[in-house]
C-alpha cells in the first residue's frame, strides 16, 4: 500500500513539474514571438517616421510656394489642406486594402515563423 502511495506522489510530482515546464516554455515562446514581431516592425516604423517628416517639410514648402504664386500665403495652405482632405478620404476608403491587411499579414508571418522552423 505504501509503495502505491509513493508511486502516486511521484506521479503527481512529475505532473506538477511537467505543468511548470510547459508554462515556462509557453512564456518563452511568447517572448520570442513578441521580440520577432517588434524587431520586424521597428525598422519599418523608423522609415515611416522619416518619410512622414520629409512629406511634412515638403508640404510646408509647397504651401508657401503656392501662396506666393497666388498672392496670399494662406491660400497655399488651404490648397494643401484640401489635397490632404481628399487623400485622407481616399485612404480611409482603402484603409483595409493598403494598410490593415499588409500589416496584419506581416505580424502573422512573423509570429508563425517560429512555429514553422
Amino acid at each position: 500500500m505504501e509503495t502505491t502511495l509513493n508511486a502516486i506522489e511521484l506521479l503527481f510530482g512529475r505532473v506538477e513539474a511537467y505543468g511548470k515546464t510547459t508554462y515556462e516554455l509557453s512564456k518563452l515562446k511568447l517572448l520570442e514571438t513578441t521580440a520577432r514581431i517588434v524587431t520586424a516592425l521597428i525598422p519599418r516604423l523608423s522609415v515611416i517616421i522619416m518619410v512622414f517628416l520629409f512629406v511634412f517639410v515638403l508640404t510646408i514648402g509647397i504651401a508657401l510656394y503656392l501662396g506666393e504664386l497666388l498672392g496670399k500665403s494662406y491660400y497655399g495652405f488651404f490648397i494643401v489642406a484640401g489635397f490632404y482632405l481628399v487623400a485622407g478620404i481616399v485612404s480611409h476608403l482603402f484603409l483595409y486594402q493598403w494598410i490593415k491587411k499588409p500589416v496584419g499579414e506581416l505580424i502573422i508571418k512573423q509570429a508563425l515563423q517560429g512555429e514553422i522552423s
